[in-house]
């Protein structure tokens, strides 16, 4: 996996020596030599990943990061920072500035490309959910930076282990101690992060964090996994296996709490794109006023049973529906109350309707409903039903109290081999009219006319 990563320091010999790290496994590095550079490097050219020193002239690499988290197009970007410090206090103080990782000066080669590769496949998750959700409004309004705690799960080889390593997160973290490896697993399905202590020989830890990947109700759950300080080929295949982040024995608890708030706040962030998303995509095949599918998505589903119809011969008929004397309603008691209808017609009609079959607003007053595998007989006795659903109870108007009776009209037509989708609905088409013109609250089949 390439990618485009920043590489800051004040010391040219530093940045050409990662320069040449990284080019030799094919990345693209951009430089900067301080922390304005920095910043301004990394809004000019959108760097997949900042590799940035803290020691460093005029702005150090906390302020640097700290600019660069607050920018709404760098925020995105992972940073981390490579630095000689290697002190409690300096690693906290990064990651509360919103470092994503560490790297100890002199940089180790096999740590540096198993971070990179890792922070990548959640950068590449990341920008997929945010390019789906351009245009819409601020990452603010999505998820805000304060911190609101979350449900950890700390899954340990023996119940005094878990229990330590969970009695290190304060409030407003929920730390649950699991040491039933399965038991772990299905916790992890409903909570915000899972912590697993990957450094007793009488627990696998790895087969525990395989398992989470593998499994697709925790695939996207963050894991952070504890890791012995000198285990180097451990962390290497903890990170490749799939975990988050890692963090060195002994476990200081300040930056257990500090990375456990950076996993949580990104999945906060992951979340609300995605459910923004799965919100987008319903929006653009919903009605919003009747929640039934519209137009275009009932054409597209009609347009795939004709297809399966001409591939195996399954059957597919149509019903156009159409309620009666509908601008009367909106002249007479107003559009409050032709909404109303609209609305009380759309949940009678998926009530009276198979699983299988699509209906959809087609537009105004009138309704398309594709019975799939199902001959003109089925559809005409289900269009049958729904009418009878229509008649048979009257809407009750919230402003007068006052019972409207609404009665509705249908054409059903059965798909032939070689239709197109005009030919079918116009056969429908022919069907309602006859029916609407002999009277109303009927349903007719189309029948080929006498020559």
């Amino acid at each position: 996996m390439s990618a485009r990563i920043l590489v800051v320091d004040d010391i040219e010999t530093n940045r050409r020596l990662l320069e040449a790290r990284l080019s030799a496994e094919y990345f693209e590095v951009i430089e900067a030599a301080d922390g304005a550079e920095a910043v301004r490097r990394a809004r000019e050219d959108a760097p997949d990943i900042i590799l940035l020193d803290i020691m460093m002239p005029g702005m150090d690499g906390f302020e640097a990061c700290r600019l660069l988290k607050a920018d709404t197009a760098t925020k995105h970007i992972p940073v981390v920072m490579v630095t000689a410090l290697d002190q409690r206090e300096d690693r906290i103080k990064g990651l509360e500035a919103g470092a994503d990782d560490f790297l100890t000066k002199p940089v180790d080669d096999v740590a540096l490309f198993a971070r990179v590769r890792s922070l990548l496949r959640l950068k590449v998750v990341m920008d997929e959910l945010r390019l789906r959700e351009a245009g819409r409004d601020s990452d603010a309004e999505i998820a805000g930076d304060e911190f609101q705690g979350g449900h950890v799960v700390v899954a340990g080889a023996d119940e005094k282990s878990a229990r330590r390593f969970a009695g290190m997160l304060p409030a407003p973290f929920d730390a649950s101690p699991c040491w039933e490896p399965l038991e772990a697993l299905r916790r992890a399905r409903e909570t915000d992060l899972l912590i697993i202590d990957l450094t007793s020989p009488r627990f696998d830890g790895l087969r525990l964090a395989a398992r989470a990947r593998s499994d697709a109700e925790t695939r996207q759950l963050p894991i952070l996994g504890i890791v012995d300080n000198d285990d180097r080929s451990g962390m290497v295949r903890a990170l490749d296996l799939g975990v988050t982040d890692v963090i060195a024995r002994p476990v200081d608890p300040g930056e257990l709490a500090a990375r456990a708030r950076t996993q949580i706040r990104r999945k906060t962030y992951a979340d609300a794109l995605r459910d923004r998303l799965e919100e987008s995509l319903e929006m653009a095949v919903t009605d919003p006023l009747t929640g039934l599918h519209n137009r275009r998505y009932i054409i597209s589903r009609l347009r795939q049973g004709l297809d399966a119809m001409e591939r195996s011969g399954e059957r597919v008929s149509v019903a156009l529906m159409d309620i009666d004397h509908f601008k009367r309603i909106n002249d007479t008691w107003g559009h409050q109350a032709g909404d109303k209808v609209l609305r009380g017609f759309a949940e009678r009609l998926k009530r009276e309707l198979r699983a299988v079959d699509v209906a959809g607003r087609y537009g105004g007053e009138e309704f398309l409903v594709v019975f799939m595998n199902a001959g003109g007989d089925c559809a005409l006795e289900a269009a049958e039903r729904c009418r009878a659903a229509m008649a048979r109870e009257p809407f009750v108007l919230a402003s007068s109290g006052e019972s409207l009776a609404v009665t509705l009209s249908a054409g059903v037509a059965e798909a032939r081999i070689g239709d197109d989708i005009e030919d079918l609905l116009a056969r429908a088409d022919s069907a309602l009219y006859e029916a609407k013109s002999s009277g109303r609250n009927q349903v007719l089949a189309w029948r080929r006319k006498a020559a």
